[in-house]
């Protein structure tokens, strides 16, 4: 995406009228532009190459091939854009297999405008967003597979990932704003460092937990306290 263009944005969803309110309300922003959208997987999968979407706004329960399975056709047919979940909902499952098949954040349909408007732009610059709401369930699957894996080889279910350990105190810092939900140009404010200082940090970070996105650090976080 060229810097300062606006973030194009596709929205997929089977309600007319919610296709319509949110075009009208991320339109309402100078850095969003919608380019189109679609009422099914079948439609997108047809019309997002032209398309072009940076962010792909793609709810879940749509006719046909539901949102979460249409995820790898739509990585294909446009490898260059972020898929962002917009759904009614909260189930445990839902969110794993979203997550497991590359959207990069889970939102839910009773979030504010305001924060959906921001959450395509974090989305953009390549940051991982998930609803507060659904943070909690993430920690539970996180304490879930950990007890399963104590349970197979006698491990503590609360032993820290060795990565924890490696952080610096101000890459501690940083964890807990990116567990808080907090984003980079929020951290920064707070620490009073440059949002490319937390970037970089968010990098060190994300290595040194052997993890690949922003969520899975926020994860380990909550899991082990860290907030």
């Amino acid at each position: 995406m060229p810097m300062g263009a606006p973030v194009r944005v596709m929205i997929i969803d089977d309600h007319t009228l919610l296709r319509r309110g949110l075009t009208a309300l991320l339109a309402g922003d100078p850095r969003i532009i919608v380019t189109g959208d679609a009422a099914d997987a079948g439609e997108a999968l047809r019309r997002a190459p032209a398309l072009a979407p940076d962010v792909v706004l793609l709810d879940n329960h749509l006719p046909g091939v539901k949102g979460v399975d249409a995820l790898p056709a739509l990585h294909e047919a446009v490898p260059a854009a972020r898929i962002l979940m917009l759904t009614v909902s909260e189930d445990a499952d839902d969110l794993a297999a979203a997550l497991r098949g590359g959207a990069c954040g889970y939102l839910l349909k009773t979030m504010e405008g305001d924060a959906l408007v921001d959450a395509v732009l974090r989305a953009a610059r390549g940051e991982s967003v998930v609803a507060p709401a659904m943070t909690g369930k993430l920690v539970d699957a996180y304490r879930e597979a950990a007890g399963n894996h104590a349970a197979a080889t006698g491990d503590t279910v609360d032993a820290a990932p060795s990565g924890l350990a490696l952080l610096s105190p101000r890459e501690l810092e940083i964890l807990r704003g990116v567990a808080r939900g907090a984003s980079n140009k929020e951290i920064g404010r707070a620490l009073g460092i440059a949002e490319t200082t937390v970037k970089i940090h968010v990098q060190h970070i994300l290595r040194k937990l052997g993890v690949s996105s922003r969520v899975q650090a926020a994860v380990i976080a909550a899991a082990h306290d860290i907030t």
